[in-house]
């Protein structure tokens, strides 16, 4: 009976939380782009492994809070999905306003994976650590929405529930972060394949399929888990808010594409609304807060 219920708590919670996943996996394989391809599969190895720490960290900390104090979990599932929000504007804030900056950006990069003279290693440390910073702010997102998920279950299912979620997620993202990384290098093997048998010629042609797919596979997710970021965000801000909760079970009545699309509608005009004024907060304190460089004597 408790596995069955862990089973049915951790299906919910998967749910719950694949929104967030395109998110996470965009994130993480856009943070091993200019690795060296010799390379990439250690640095997500590494990046991994900071995440699974991450997840021993964090799993505690979710399930004391729940024994402890549970009303702080629907305060802190607001705070996540404002983040979610904040987050996604700002990518479409940069996306839009910063073009120029971003493409100079990857010119410098490629540069320096060219350069022989550039320490890479410090580049790599860079990247896994600021990969595995991401990391904790999403597996933080993702424990806190499973918890929501199973708070009314008891203690022991909640453990084996989201223990089972960080282990699911954080093997099911790398992995898929390390084909998708490799994608190109499995492309250009099959296409390099000698032979005239038909098995031969369709590996080619799925080789060629990848070589094509696999840049185009890095913009699709990004714009995927950008949207994530307003759906599951937005949703998680719906039903904290118990107005705009009514307008949207209002219209689960009319059932069907309708309710789906008017649900959808509502999580994304509020994440974006919120995610701009958290935004603007933002912008305006660091501002306020930067502090401006030393002039220097000028000869």
């Amino acid at each position: 009976a408790a596995l069955d219920d862990v089973a049915v708590m951790t299906k919910i919670a998967v749910k719950k939380t694949a929104g967030v996943l395109g998110d996470d996996l965009a994130l993480n394989a856009e943070q091993v782009s200019g690795v060296q391809a010799n390379r990439e599969l250690p640095v997500v190895w590494a990046v991994a492994k900071g995440s699974f720490l991450n997840k021993v960290i964090l799993v505690p900390t979710a399930l004391l809070i729940s024994a402890f104090v549970p009303w702080l979990i629907t305060s802190l599932l607001m705070l996540g999905g404002a983040y979610l929000c904040y987050e996604g504007v700002e990518k479409l804030a940069h996306r839009f306003l910063h073009a120029k900056e971003e493409q100079e950006h990857l010119k410098e990069l490629a540069a320096a994976v060219a350069n022989p003279a550039i320490d890479m290693v410090a580049f790599e440390k860079e990247k896994i650590k600021g990969a595995i910073r991401t990391d904790f702010v999403l597996s933080a997102e993702i424990i806190v929405i499973t918890l929501g998920a199973v708070a009314q279950a008891a203690f022991i299912t909640q453990v084996v529930s989201v223990c089972s979620i960080a282990i699911i997620m954080t093997v099911g993202v790398y992995g898929f972060v390390a084909l998708i990384v490799k994608l190109d290098d499995i492309g250009l093997y099959l296409l390099r394949k000698q032979g005239k048998s038909v098995f031969l010629e369709v590996q080619r042609k799925l080789g060629n399929l990848l070589l094509l797919t696999a840049p185009r596979l890095m913009k699709i997710l990004a714009v995927v888990g950008t949207i994530a970021m307003f759906l599951v965000g937005g949703g998680i801000l719906v039903h904290g808010i118990p107005f705009i909760h009514h307008i949207s079970e209002n219209l689960g009545r009319f059932g069907g594409l309708v309710a789906w699309f008017g649900g959808a509608a509502i999580n994304i005009v509020l994440g974006v609304a919120v995610g701009a004024i958290a935004l603007a907060v933002v912008t305006l304190v660091t501002k306020l807060f930067h502090k401006s460089p030393s002039p220097t004597n000028v000869k």
